[in-house]
């Protein structure tokens, strides 16, 4: 391709397109290659002119360079098709991680969250947007030295900002499971639904499950994102004012990108701890070690359950007709009890009752058999 790239395997695809393992026949190296591919039924204008748009994005993106942010090396056409040519890292996603485990630590999420808003801050300050934040785009390397260091990847349906093309807010691009419910709406993708995205993709981490649930029904599930009523996370402990901020129903009541790094850093490492730390290593354990999910060949448990979080690109979809009212974030009074699967471990002194009552029982066992032995 491009008269130097070897494609090699198919490392995976969705609804923009499909992704190789490519050698660079010129520089000796291992690249990955997304070909974007488009809606069959554009007319021939409406084809160029997308053409050239993800042409000019695709030159905007490689001039991002960060240490958190899957590099752009090259752009080019072929067979009438924009290709990127990108960094390789060998890697899992965060969505196949949660495939492994259903959930993961606060203070591991915060990490993941912190190094990829410090990317995303620097992409908007370039004017990018990205678009489609989710788990399945952030990558954490799986082998090697660099084992634990993650980075935001697929630029491929990033916009410049302002760079909306006329007539076209009918219909919205990205995951639906991780919009912002003014995307969902029809409105045109900000850096502050990014910040959304990246929001909702943190709660599924911690939550197992997106901010809105899961539906295979994408037009049911839009309407609940364009609704923008969640349910307060269980689970995020730490981190919980911090996606709550995140995920603001009004956009102008969201952290910019660079305050939701912050919160997430502070949470990782608290009032008197390093952030700069929690930037730029890469993700250990209490130990120092990689995190099991995050090691290459970790595998699911015979309890994780058989489910597939969203995480697949969907380009046309309709927007949510603008008329229905948005609803803020729903907070439970301090009342509401919370589920049993969400109640905290006893962490007070002495014995937890379900083991007293079992000591109990062994305790009564054991006077029973010493009667019977003397009887």
């Amino acid at each position: 391709m491009a008269g130097r790239y070897r494609l090699r395997s198919k490392l995976g695809g969705g609804g923009m397109g499909a992704v190789w393992l490519a050698h660079d026949t010129l520089l000796d190296r291992e690249v990955a290659i997304k070909q974007v591919t488009f809606p069959a039924d554009l007319t021939p204008e409406v084809a160029r002119e997308t053409r050239a748009r993800a042409m000019r994005e695709g030159r905007l993106a490689a001039r991002l360079t960060h240490p958190h942010a899957i590099a752009m090396y090259d752009f080019t056409l072929e067979r009438e098709d924009p290709w990127l040519v990108m960094e390789y890292m060998p890697s899992r996603s965060l969505a196949q991680a949660l495939n492994v485990t259903e959930t993961l630590p606060p203070t591991q999420v915060a990490q993941i969250g912190a190094q990829v808003a410090d990317a995303l801050t620097e992409a908007h300050a370039a004017g990018i947007v990205h678009r489609d934040v989710k788990p399945g785009n952030i990558l954490i390397a799986d082998r090697g030295l660099a084992a634990g260091t993650v980075k935001i990847s697929d630029f491929g349906i990033a916009r410049a900002k302002g760079d909306a093309q006329p007539g076209q807010n009918s219909v919205i691009t990205g995951t639906p499971a991780y919009f912002a419910p003014e995307v969902a709406r029809g409105g045109d993708p900000t850096e502050a639904s990014d910040v959304f995205s990246l929001g909702a993709t943190l709660y599924t981490a911690t939550e197992g499950q997106p901010p809105f649930g899961i539906d295979e029904d994408t037009i049911a599930l839009l309407h609940r994102v364009a609704k923008a009523q969640i349910m307060r996370p269980a689970r995020s402990g730490e981190i919980t004012d911090a996606l709550l901020h995140m995920l603001e129903p009004d956009p102008a009541r969201r952290p910019t990108m660079a305050q939701a790094r912050d919160l997430l850093a502070r949470s990782a490492v608290g009032a008197d701890g390093n952030i700069a730390y929690v930037l730029d290593a890469p993700l250990r354990d209490s130990d120092g070690a990689v995190p099991f999910w995050a090691r290459r060949g970790a595998t699911g448990g015979p309890s994780r359950p058989a489910r597939r979080l969203p995480t697949s690109t969907a380009s046309g979809l309709p927007a949510v007709d603008q008329s229905e009212p948005l609803q803020s974030v729903h907070r439970p009074s301090p009342r509401t009890p919370r589920p049993p699967a969400f109640e905290p471990k006893n962490s007070g002194p002495g014995l937890p009752v379900p083991l007293i009552v079992a000591l109990a029982v062994v305790s009564v066992l054991i006077v029973v058999l010493i009667v019977a032995i003397v009887v």
